[in-house]
């Protein structure tokens, strides 16, 4: 009889013994699996220190010349000054030393010189007077899926190119760098949901803010296409 009795208190003892194993493997899997969810999320957190990729603008004085096609210009007529008064003043309070010229004076140059475009940059740094001309070829500014003015899928690129009016050829860029901006992110994104104003100012601060960090240091989020 205490023979029985002594199996069946060990075959218990056996089985709670196994039940407290299998619920310590189950909080433990719990708790890395939480652990990972916060790693991911610090992760995704994580901002980091971006160089200048240009940082000949700095003491310098600067003129900002904006082009884009007559079909960007008569779907967006404001979109070219919006950029060139934005973008002067970002670099106005971010480039250590700069001298911005007034965009007004850079917009009416080129209102006044159509070809301006076709002419020698060293030329034009000298009839502006200034050391750098950045150059802003907007290749691409649209709100809308082609086709479908329904949603909002706001995307601007355009090639940035500094002359320097001191440099070993004036006349050419030294350097020429891809920017692009989309607003929302989020696909999807109908009239109903948000408006054109939203759009045309998210759009626009995202693409200067890129336009502007090739010029100086400055911090940016790691991951910046992933949803938080």
């Amino acid at each position: 009889m205490r023979s029985i009795i002594s199996k069946h208190g060990l075959m218990r003892a056996q089985l709670a013994l196994c039940g407290a194993l299998c619920l310590c493997l189950i909080m433990s899997c719990q708790i890395i699996g939480v652990a990972s969810a916060i790693g991911q999320n610090i992760e995704r957190e994580k901002k980091i220190e971006v160089l200048a990729k240009y940082a000949g603008l700095d003491n310098k004085s600067v003129a900002i010349l904006v082009k884009a096609d007559m079909g960007t210009v008569y779907e967006h007529p404001t979109a070219v000054s919006n950029i060139s008064f934005n973008l002067a003043q970002r670099l106005q309070e971010n480039v250590p030393g700069i001298k911005m010229m007034d965009p007004r004076v850079c917009m009416n140059f080129q209102h006044q010189t159509p070809n301006w475009s076709a002419q020698p940059l060293g030329q034009i740094a000298e009839e502006l007077d200034v050391d750098r001309l950045v150059i802003l070829d907007l290749y691409e500014y649209r709100l809308n899926p082609a086709g479908n003015r329904y949603l909002w899928e706001g995307v601007a690129a355009g090639n940035i190119g500094v002359a320097e009016r001191d440099g070993l050829d004036s006349d050419q860029t030294v350097d020429q760098w891809n920017v692009s901006a989309q607003f929302p992110l989020d696909a999807g994104v109908t009239r109903e949901t948000m408006s054109m104003a939203v759009v045309q100012r998210g759009l626009l601060t995202t693409f200067v803010r890129n336009s502007a960090w090739v010029f100086y240091d400055h911090i940016e989020e790691k991951y910046p296409d992933v949803k938080k």
